[in-house]
């Protein structure tokens, strides 16, 4: 009752990377809370599968497991969900804003009247005192994103309605392990009990998945460019300096936008969130929208015509300078220096 839930979402048998994330940062608000944290778990041949999540500091993980609940069906896991909630009443309900949590999150507050914030880039716990009302909350969740269009940063507070729900995109908050050996317990839900043969009327005949081959994500080097690269062809320059660095290339929406390079590699609040090593911003001036997605990188070099570019007040290193410029140098140093 009233604990922190986390729906984890399952993919060839793995618990993906933003439900694991969540698992951390929903360990977190627990402990604020002094409550429990759950998670929810739905699909098929699922022995085990606690075995990746416990770990996390999970307390309970409930487990609807069924031939027919994998691969993802909105229906079904929507009546899993829902129903569960009405019995567990958990004041806290976190999904990862990917393609399914994005279809499933909406279905579920709508049908609880809970209220959804979706893409949040911060969770907090906080009070809130209503003056209207004169009245005092206690121990809400903030849920912080960017809105219109990244200008402001939001604090979203849901007072009365439960659970307070909210979405956040892969890669935002940090994934850690608490403890190999955390006991948690184990719940296998009684799949007939909570959905309805109709939930199934929609048939999965086959399906197919395209592996992203840009890996953005995991590269311990990213050389990003912006609009102010200037050219496709200047862009060219970031992936020779990438591949000397052993990195990848990432862009903003603006180099996106303008057909420098393919929306996969675009970096931001619309795009991946990256927390590399070293992240190289090139032309890039550094708006809200796309610091979202890279200011937790370890350390950041700004290379850039504009000395007062918002993106140098987050960079370790600042180059002012002209891209065309500046990447032929230090590629030819680097390459000079690494042999």
């Amino acid at each position: 009752m009233n604990n922190v839930s986390v729906y984890c979402e399952i993919e060839d048998g793995q618990v993906v990377d933003v439900s694991l994330e969540l698992l951390t940062k929903g360990r977190t608000l627990a402990n604020e809370l002094n409550c429990k944290l759950e998670a929810v778990v739905i699909g098929s041949d699922l022995k085990g599968i606690e075995k990746q999540i416990i770990p996390y500091g999970v307390d309970t993980v409930f487990i609807a497991d069924d031939k027919r609940l994998y691969p993802y069906q909105t229906l079904p896991h929507t009546s899993v969900i829902v129903n569960l909630f009405k019995e567990e009443k958990p004041q806290i309900a976190l999904m990862g804003a990917s393609s399914i949590g994005r279809d499933l999150g909406p279905r579920v507050s709508s049908a609880l009247h809970s209220g959804l914030t979706a893409d949040c880039t911060s969770l907090v716990i906080g009070d809130h005192f209503d003056k209207k009302q004169d009245k005092q909350y206690d121990n809400l969740l903030y849920q912080i994103r960017p809105a219109f269009g990244g200008n402001i940063i939001a604090t979203i507070i849901n007072p009365d309605c439960r659970p307070q729900m909210a979405t956040v995109r892969e890669g935002v908050m940090k994934k850690e392990i608490l403890d190999p050996k955390y006991k948690g317990k184990v719940v296998e839900l009684d799949v007939a009990k909570y959905v309805s043969d109709e939930d199934f009327v929609v048939e999965i005949i086959e399906r197919h998945v395209e592996k992203s081959k840009v890996n953005i994500k995991g590269a311990p080097i990213v050389v990003a460019g912006g609009y102010g690269v200037g050219s496709k062809e200047n862009f060219n320059l970031l992936y020779e300096l990438a591949e000397v660095l052993g990195g990848e290339v990432g862009a903003s929406r603006a180099a996106v936008d303008a057909g420098y390079t393919i929306h996969e590699r675009q970096i931001g609040q619309t795009g991946v969130t990256v927390r590399p090593k070293l992240y190289i911003a090139c032309g890039i001036s550094g708006q809200i929208q796309h610091r979202a997605g890279m200011e937790e990188s370890a350390q950041i070099i700004a290379i850039n015509t504009d000395p007062e570019a918002p993106i140098n007040a987050i960079a370790d290193y600042v180059i002012t300078g002209d891209v065309a410029e500046v990447i032929p140098k230090m590629i030819k140093y680097y390459k000079k220096n690494s042999k």
